[in-house]
């Protein structure tokens, strides 16, 4: 059942501060528009597809919370509908504090960043460790990277939303600065060779 993010969001003692600081009629309007979105838009399955990292919430029974980096090659996250994604585990510093706190506490957190332009999607939903990733990605094994994986995680989007922009830096992946590099310099070699024929030919 698809939820308002605000549910989720916004428990009785976060109203309450809302309150005290003066921002709750303003929250309010927005909860009641009563957006309840779980199956991902176009753009953003595209953002999920183009996405080698992420950043991956998780939380104790107790609600000790714990932040891990996940990354891997683009489009290591798979998206299995429009409701439902998985990625691999790859082989870690053998803490599996992820595959533990989802054994006892299945609701996860997920921060998805693009650094280089404005969407930052923020999913909440249930997750499920698959221990044979085989059957949940047949093609894992087939695709070279230089991390063994240990097993797969399948997640369920039960809400998600943008977040907001402010202050969050922009920034560009080395990839992207190195091709930008080369193409400066191949630009910067077709106009210097551009120039020397001009000079030769005003010369005779």
């Amino acid at each position: 059942m698809p939820q308002n993010p605000a549910d989720i969001l916004f428990s009785p003692a976060t109203r309450a501060i809302q309150e005290r600081f003066g921002s709750r009629d303003t929250i309010a309007r927005l909860e009641t528009r009563g957006y309840r979105k779980s199956h991902l838009l176009e753009d953003v399955v595209s953002l999920i597809r183009t996405r080698d990292s992420f950043y991956l919430g998780t939380a104790s029974r107790d609600g000790r919370p714990y932040i891990q980096h996940r990354g891997g090659p683009p489009g290591f996250i798979r998206v299995l509908d429009q409701q439902t994604q998985a990625w691999p585990e790859f082989k870690g510093n053998r803490q599996h504090i992820t595959a533990g706190n989802l054994s006892e506490n299945n609701q996860p957190f997920i921060f998805l960043m693009d650094y280089s332009l404005p969407p930052r999607i923020k999913r909440w939903g249930r997750a499920e460790v698959v221990e044979d990733c085989n059957t949940l990605i047949p093609d894992i094994r087939t695709r070279p990277y230089y991390a063994r994986t240990e097993r797969a995680i399948r997640f369920t989007v039960e809400a998600w939303d943008e977040n907001c922009r402010q202050y969050i830096p922009s920034l560009s992946a080395e990839t992207e600065l190195i091709n930008e590099s080369k193409n400066s310099k191949a630009r910067i070699a077709e106009s210097e060779a551009e120039i020397a024929k001009l000079r030769r030919l005003t010369k005779q």
